[in-house]
């Protein structure tokens, strides 16, 4: 096993059978999060969580849930770009 297989996850999945779906699914959010308050909505979501940083006292656990957090918004914004930009 290479020392760099636990960061696979970063590269883009290989076309396949599901990329209707995950197309299916970027559409319904690009709706969901469409309009005024739809982009106030996911631009406070990026604000909490993209946007902040935690100091040097932050706890193991604070790191992790605020990573964790970041990684589904940042989710979220590729599903929304991914329904905007039609695949």
């Amino acid at each position: 096993m290479s020392s760099d297989a636990g960061w696979t996850w970063f590269e883009p999945e290989p076309a396949g059978p599901g990329d209707d779906r995950r197309l299916r699914l970027g559409r319904i959010f690009a709706r969901l999060f469409s309009g005024a308050d739809g982009e106030t909505a996911l631009a406070y979501l990026t604000q909490l969580t993209t946007e902040r940083c935690l100091g040097p006292d932050a706890s193991d656990a604070a790191l992790r849930t605020l990573e964790g957090q970041r990684q589904l918004v940042l989710h979220l914004q590729s599903l929304i770009r991914l329904g905007r930009d039609g695949g």
